[in-house]
């Protein structure tokens, strides 16, 4: 291995993902595959364009920087930016032919006056946004809603484009998710009643995988695109592929007598005689170190558990005896070795969190290689 640390991402993977998910839509319904925060840590730009062989309509972001980086690597299809946005962050996302979200009319208003608009002048397409129980980015008043609707529609420079609201529960509580869509209905009803062409959506996920009712127009794929279960379980259960596997390699391997201790803060002794191999990678890395003394790893399709505390660049692994692995092996984090695997859901169930933390939580200093099931790509 000639890095110290190494995530592979499977695009090949991200593709089938993507057609089993379409594959479960009704007819008209498409996928916009959300792609922020750095493809969820997988990496943007290649990870889009995954997506979008799968079977994905058009993409997602958060920001306008996030919604430039895709054009800059020449990817065209549409791009909805969901997030707020700065007057700094604007003319980058008019820039980026973003797709964007309006819940205010000083918004619209200030949107209008950035865009300009004319002859020759592709409109900024916009989705105004309902919150019908999220509690952050939207308004709750169906009435201003409809005002901001009616607002961009009459607007020189922009086209009213969506209807749009966002889950809270839909991973766990499938009664709010019922009451939120029925929220939701009437704001629909009223803009298709004036403008109907407009795109109404809703779905995450998990209302993906378990609220075919909120599907309408098209769903918003995020940690599903990834393999990943958004209900914090088996994604085999759904029939998708985890996208992503962290390694690092045995870089040292020594004995412990008892009383002898790994790690900061000798958080953990040994209480009889062993073997303990260091692998170069930590919390810097993205390995959390509420995991020290609190997951396994996989060392020639074994699993190891993790001892001591984690370090900023180096975990410590009891492998119990000497010879049993070797200087330079593959040391498996996230993924398959053999018969086991080790998945996104099982670190964030030792940590108390969601596959989603675990993933974008792989910092930038790990280096992202990219393959089609094996071969490059």
């Amino acid at each position: 291995m000639s890095v110290r640390a190494l995530a592979r991402v499977n695009l090949a993977a991200v593709e089938r993902n993507v057609a089993r998910l379409c594959a479960g839509l009704g007819p008209g319904t498409g996928l916009c595959a959300v792609t922020k925060a750095n493809g969820y840590g997988h990496g943007a730009v290649p990870v889009a364009r995954a997506a979008l062989a799968g079977g994905a309509r058009l993409l997602a972001v958060a920001s306008a920087a996030e919604a430039a980086e895709l054009r800059d690597a020449a990817i065209d299809a549409p791009v909805l930016l969901l997030g707020a946005l700065s007057d700094e962050e604007l003319p980058v996302a008019l820039g980026a032919r973003a797709e964007l979200v309006a819940w205010t009319e000083r918004f619209v208003s200030e949107l209008a006056r950035r865009a300009g608009g004319g002859e020759g002048v592709q409109p900024v397409r916009v989705h105004v946004k309902l919150d019908t129980g999220m509690g952050r980015l939207g308004t709750r008043v169906l009435d201003e809603a409809v005002r901001v609707a009616e607002q961009v529609a009459i607007t020189p420079g922009l086209e009213l484009a969506g209807a749009m609201t966002h889950f809270a529960s839909a991973d766990e509580d499938p009664e709010f998710t019922a009451a939120q869509l029925a929220r939701f209905e009437p704001f629909v009803r009223a803009m298709r009643e004036r403008w109907p062409a407009i795109a109404a959506h809703a779905a995450n996920s998990a209302a993906t995988l378990r609220e075919p009712a909120s599907h309408l127009d098209f769903v918003r794929c995020g940690i599903a695109t990834y393999g990943c279960d958004p209900m914090n379980q088996d994604p085999a259960a759904h029939g998708l592929e985890p996208v992503l596997e962290l390694s690092s390699y045995v870089a040292a391997v020594k004995s412990a007598a008892p009383g002898e201790s790994a790690g900061y803060g000798r958080q953990w002794v040994a209480r009889a005689e062993t073997w303990i191999a260091t692998v170069p990678i930590g919390y810097a890395d993205g390995i959390r170190r509420a995991l020290s003394n609190n997951c396994e790893v996989l060392i020639g399709g074994r699993r190891y558990p993790l001892v001591g505390t984690v370090s900023m660049d180096n975990i410590t692994v009891e492998v119990g005896v000497p010879d049993v692995v070797a200087c330079g092996e593959r040391v498996t984090i996230i993924g398959r070795d053999g018969n086991e695997r080790i998945t996104a859901e099982e670190l964030a169930q030792r940590l108390g969190t969601i596959n989603y933390e675990i993933v974008c939580g792989i910092s930038g200093r790990v280096p992202r290689v990219y393959h089609r099931d094996g071969a490059p790509a």
